[in-house]
Parts: structure tokens; C-alpha cells; sequence
């Protein structure tokens, strides 16, 4: 039975939960959405999973939906919470089994014309270059115990110090890919061994690497400034996580944080938002590890973007860099994290939990690249397969009303059990190259999984973050072909 979850309208974008739907509610929900994706959201936990948690200890302002919003576990995916650091609460709930699952954008100086001739060829050779699927595992690339603890120490300055990527990619990323928090002491054997064999690889899911052309520009001097510069040029996106490396760390924290809430006497409406309160060696310790993973998944997507730029060489002959290959951004969609936010006037330090959300800092901000601060963040919404992405740029507007986030995703329509039971992975291959995208996948099941329709529309997601002014447009592009976990 679905619940019935009271809300209120603040405009055709915007939806209040108000405080006294449930008794122990510390502040509203507050929903951003269209009237199509609110009702999508009414089918399902996601606005009851918004309510419950608006419960957590300490918590500011509001519990956030994004458009994306659909269930998750504990928090709904599209969630975002912040706590107060000390007397709040860091719940895994709120990051997500995938860890740093999060997206990169790279640039080329190639339009589809160059490409098209040898796209075939270049997915096939990326397709062999990184490994997809369940499970998958590199036997080229094996870090062995104590180089993991450094990898994940480190993060992207480790593969870079082994010729794994260029000087600009560090800059272009989210907290300069690596946290400094991290201490793989925290992380359990079991998580490690997972990890060892998976760096550079993209796992399965909504994982993927496309080869795409840029369908249309919408703010030229932004645009310029993040590399790209005219409608078709070939730009590389590539979305993936921790792997096996991140669930584990979920796995075993959870298990930890469900006696913390005994022992804290926390009560909460939902067990999967086991938490611990800030100031407490339980959320120091998943904390640290979670900045393991983290860094994990920075690696892993810097991994992937050499084997890219490999690809390129292989296929045309000639050296990465002869075609451009930037690193435009990358951005990370399931993390916690602890920053200043102005809330009823005053500068407070928080938890922030973004849970299929993404950073969307605006002009100015320090912790955004020195080439991007007078425009803002680059903000990378990935669509489903088949679908358009985008690029926007973080706002002003974000740092009032989500704490400097918008959504990450198109966000499912259906289940993946619901999707395979509809769609068959064959015709969806077809008809994607009837459209002219080439499709390489681990299999056809995922095929049947991701099928475009399984998704929400990511252009009215997208439109909901552009009309609030949360993220805004800067360029939409389209795929020409795509490897699939």
C-alpha cells in the first residue's frame, strides 16, 4: 500500500511536506519537481523516505528531494540532508552502497564528422580495453595490499605519479580527487580485497562510457570556458563508482551504525537510516573509510579516462593529447561531506549528505578550479541509455535552497526486475543502432535493464534544476556510442 504523503504548494516547481505529517519530524520535506515527476514520486517510498528523513538528529532546514527522486535505501536516491556537526548525526543511508558513484566529462577537438568513420572501431577497442560487467576484474592492473592503502590515501595524485594522466586532471575534480580524511586502517580486509583487482573498471548497472557530440549550446561563454566551443564536437563521459571496494565499506558500517543507534538511544522511523551522532568514534571511523572509497572511485574513473585516451591513440595513430581529451570535470553523486553553509544567518559546519545528488557550487567558490570561479561549478547530468546528458553550472540560487546541490541522474521509472520482465536486450541493441548508436555491452540483460524508457525524461529533470536556478543550462549532448556495465 502506497502512503498518502500531505503536500503543499509552494509553485509549480517546489512541494512542502509539511512538519506535522509524523511525529518526530525535526523539520519539512521539501520536494522540487515538476507535476509528471511528483506523480511518478507519489508510486513509491520516495516522498515517505523524504518525511523520515527529516527525523535525523540535528538536521537544518529541510529534508531535500530533487527531481530525480525516487526510492532508495533510507534516504531516497535524489536526497539531500545536512546535520549539524556535532550535535547532528552521518547516516550511510545518506551516501549510498555506491560510493562516490559520480560522473567525468572529457573534451576533444573532434567533430562527429572525424569520428564517425572509426567510432565502431573505437568503441570496440575501448570495450576491450575496460573491463564491464558483475564483477569485472582487470588481470593487467592489480594493486597489491599496501599500494591499495596508498591508492586510497591518495587518490588521483597516486595514478598520476605513475603516468596514469595529466597535470589539469587533479584540478578538474571534485575535492581535487582525494580526500584528505581518508584512513584505510578503517577499511575491513574483505573491502580491500574486493578492491584490488578493480580499479579501472566500470562494473555494471547504470555504468557507462559514451562517445558523444554536442547537440546544442545554450550559454556560449560558459561553455567556452569549460572546452567546448561548437555544436558536434566529440566529448567522452564516463559514470561509475567504488566497485566491490565502496559496497563493503557500505556493508560493514551499516552493521556498525545499526548498534549505534542502540547505544545512542537514537529512534528512528526507518532502520536503513542507522546513524551515529557526529562527535563519535563510530562516525569518525565510517567517515575515514568512506573517504577511502571515495578516493577509490576518483582512481577508478581516472583509470578509465587513460585507457580512454589509450584508445584514441591506438585507433588514430597519434598521441592523446593531438586530440585534446581535457578533463572538463568530475563529480561526485554519493558522498558526505563536511562543509559551510549559511543557515538562519549564520555560518554553520555541517554533514552534508548528497545521495544521487550533485555538488553545484556557484561563481566565486573557492573549492571550484581557478578557471571555472568566475562562471561556477560544472555541474555533468547523465542521461539514461540512449538519452541526451548535460553540462550545466552551479548557481547561487543552489546555496540557499539545496545546499549547493542539483540532481544526478534521469532517475528510474521501473525496476531492473520489472524493465527485464518489458524490454528485451536485442531489440533495445537494435533500435538504438537504428538511431545510429553503437551499443557494447557485458550483456544483453543490461540492455533489457537500461532501456530508455525504464528512466524518467533527464530534459524535464533537467528543466526543473534550470527553472528553480539551481544548475543551469550550458549544453546538452547526445550519444553516438556507448559501453555498457
Amino acid at each position: 500500500m502506497r502512503p498518502n504523503v500531505p503536500l503543499e504548494k509552494i509553485d509549480d516547481y517546489s512541494w512542502r511536506i509539511p512538519q506535522k505529517f509524523k511525529h518526530g519530524m525535526q523539520v519539512p520535506g521539501i520536494v522540487f519537481a515538476d507535476k509528471d515527476l511528483l506523480d511518478k514520486m507519489k508510486t513509491d517510498r520516495t516522498l515517505l523516505q523524504c518525511a523520515n528523513v527529516a527525523h535525523l538528529p540535528g538536521i537544518y532546514k529541510y529534508a531535500i528531494t530533487l527531481p530525480d527522486g525516487h526510492e532508495g535505501y533510507g534516504f531516497p536516491i535524489g536526497g539531500v540532508a545536512a546535520t549539524d556537526r556535532s550535535e547532528g548525526v552521518i547516516s550511510p543511508g545518506g551516501v549510498g552502497y555506491d560510493i562516490n558513484c559520480g560522473v567525468r566529462l572529457l573534451t576533444t577537438n573532434l567533430t562527429e564528422q572525424d569520428v564517425r568513420s572509426k567510432l565502431k572501431e573505437l568503441i570496440e577497442v575501448i570495450f576491450n580495453k575496460v573491463p564491464s560487467g558483475l564483477g569485472s576484474r582487470r588481470k593487467d592492473f592489480r594493486v597489491a595490499p599496501r599500494e591499495l592503502d596508498r591508492l586510497t590515501s591518495e587518490g588521483v595524485p597516486w595514478l598520476l605519479e605513475r603516468g596514469m594522466g595529466w597535470k589539469g586532471d587533479v584540478e578538474h575534480c571534485e575535492e581535487k580527487g582525494h580526500m584528505k580524511t581518508a584512513n584505510p586502517d578503517k577499511v575491513s580486509p574483505t573491502a580491500k580485497k574486493r578492491g584490488a583487482t578493480q580499479i579501472g573498471t566500470l562494473g555494471s548497472g547504470n555504468h557507462f562510457i559514451e562517445i558523444q557530440k554536442v547537440d546544442k549550446i545554450f550559454e556560449p561563454k560558459v561553455a567556452k570556458a569549460f572546452g567546448i566551443s561548437e555544436e558536434g564536437q566529440v566529448t567522452v563521459m564516463i559514470h561509475t563508482g567504488s566497485r566491490g571496494y565502496g559496497h563493503q565499506i557500505c556493508s560493514d558500517y551499516l552493521r556498525v551504525m545499526e548498534r549505534a543507534i542502540h547505544k545512542y538511544k537514537i529512534d528512528l522511523p526507518d532502520r536503513e537510516l542507522a546513524c551515529a551522532p557526529g562527535n563519535t568514534s563510530e562516525a569518525d571511523a565510517y567517515f575515514q573509510a568512506m573517504s577511502c572509497a571515495v578516493n577509490y572511485a576518483f582512481a577508478n574513473r581516472q583509470a578509465i579516462t587513460h585507457s580512454v585516451r589509450q584508445s584514441f591513440e591506438k585507433v588514430y595513430g597519434q598521441q592523446a593529447e593531438s586530440f585534446g581529451l581535457q578533463l572538463v570535470y568530475d563529480v561526485a553523486h554519493n558522498i558526505a561531506k563536511i562543509e559551510e553553509h549559511r543557515i538562519d544567518g549564520q555560518r554553520k559546519e555541517v554533514w552534508i549528505h548528497r545521495k544521487g545528488a550533485t555538488r553545484a557550487f556557484p561563481p566565486n567558490s573557492p573549492e571550484i578550479p581557478l578557471d571555472y570561479r568566475d562562471h561556477g561549478q560544472p555541474v555533468i547530468i547523465p542521461g539514461s541509455m540512449g538519452s541526451s546528458s548535460w553540462l550545466l553550472v552551479g548557481a547561487e540560487r543552489a546555496m540557499e535552497v539545496t545546499f549547493g546541490s542539483t540532481a544526478h541522474g534521469a532517475g528510474r521509472m521501473m525496476s531492473r526486475s520489472a524493465a527485464k520482465r518489458r524490454f528485451w536486450g536485442g531489440e533495445i541493441k537494435k533500435s538504438l543502432e537504428k538511431r545510429g548508436i553503437i551499443v557494447r555491452s557485458a550483456s544483453t540483460v543490461i540492455l533489457a535493464e537500461e532501456a530508455d524508457p525504464a528512466y524518467k525524461n533527464v530534459d524535464k529533470v533537467v528543466e526543473v534544476s534550470n527553472r528553480i536556478g539551481i544548475a543551469t543550462h550550458v549544453a546538452r549532448l547526445l550519444p553516438m556510442a556507448v559501453v555498457k556495465g
